[in-house]
């Protein structure tokens, strides 16, 4: 589902899972800047995105931006959960963590994880980074209709 698709038939659904409000708030106001339809949700833990990717009354995310260091369930323990579930292992998980360590960014892609990148230090290559992956994610590539979907 193209961004252009998109627009007409609503807004996008992004999950950010991050305890940290100050990422939290750094990747909001990057999609903010884009001046896009995004209907931001956020979890701070493994736990509370999973209860809120279960619950059938709220949206199905179009993508996913996940930490991996976090409390009670970790961004691998999620990402392994995600990607087990049939019903939710279709929707794109970007890991986004300050580890560049190579353990972490081979078992994230072992759990299949869509991507993993590395978070900027820099506040304008944070939100540069942030914008590339809406870009490519919620504008370029081709999502799979979420269930009850309507749009061709």
């Amino acid at each position: 589902m193209s961004r252009d698709s998109k627009s007409a038939g609503g807004a996008f659904e992004v999950l950010i899972v991050d305890d940290d409000p100050g990422d939290v708030l750094l990747i909001e106001e990057a999609l903010a800047e884009r001046r896009l339809h995004h209907r931001l949700h956020t979890a701070g833990d493994g736990v509370l995105a999973l209860e809120f990717l279960r619950d059938s009354a709220q949206p199905r995310p179009d993508l996913i931006l996940l930490d991996l260091n976090m409390p009670r369930m970790n961004g691998r323990e999620l990402l392994g959960e995600v990607k087990a579930d049939p019903a939710l292992r279709a929707i794109p998980v970007v890991v986004l963590s300050t580890s560049a360590v190579t353990e972490d960014v081979t078992d994230s892609y072992g759990l299949r994880a869509n991507a993993y990148v590395t978070k900027p230090v820099d506040f304008d290559d944070f939100v540069a980074t942030v914008q590339h992956i809406d870009d490519f994610y919620l504008g370029v590539v081709r999502l799979p209709r979420s269930p009850g979907s309507h749009t061709a």
